[in-house]
């Protein structure tokens, strides 16, 4: 299952069986639920999820039932390109555990600002809303999700 990216209200996945796009509510992150077109069952994302804005943020970590991983980034960062994949491989992993975001420092600055983000690759932990814990760096996967896993209740 493919995440496409983020609207107002909800994740955006492309449905494997039949390609229609789907917008899962964030309140339903988490969840099984089911394609609007052939309804296939379309499984939690299990990939990262760029935030296209500000207002979509905001609304993500105030509805979901899910803790966020933030992966703070630029596309001029070299560590932050290395960790890229080690973040797919993360999320892939956890998909319906937590949700992986990427926010490009460069397209929304003022939300960097908002956090605090001084360097990157910054990772936060957002969970009920507010930021648990962070880390700085490019890590490999297995440190990445020992992190997260460490940060939220099981």
């Amino acid at each position: 299952m493919s995440a496409m990216g983020m609207s107002s209200k909800g994740v955006i996945q492309i449905c494997p069986s039949c390609g229609q796009k789907n917008s899962i509510g964030f309140q339903h992150l988490g969840k099984t639920g089911q394609c609007g077109r052939c309804k296939s069952d379309l499984t939690p994302p299990a990939a990262p999820v760029d935030v296209s804005s500000e207002a979509d943020f905001q609304n993500l970590i105030a509805a979901s039932p899910l803790p966020i991983v933030v992966d703070f980034w630029a596309s001029w960062c070299g560590p932050c390109l290395r960790v890229a994949p080690e973040l797919e491989k993360v999320a892939a992993k956890n998909a319906g555990k937590f949700l992986v975001v990427k926010v490009n420092t460069e397209s929304l600055p003022r939300l960097s600002a908002q956090y605090g983000v001084q360097s990157i690759p910054t990772m936060a932990v957002i969970a009920g809303g507010k930021e648990v814990t962070r880390t700085m760096g490019a890590q490999p996967a297995a440190a990445i999700e020992a992190f997260v896993l460490g940060a939220i209740p099981h």
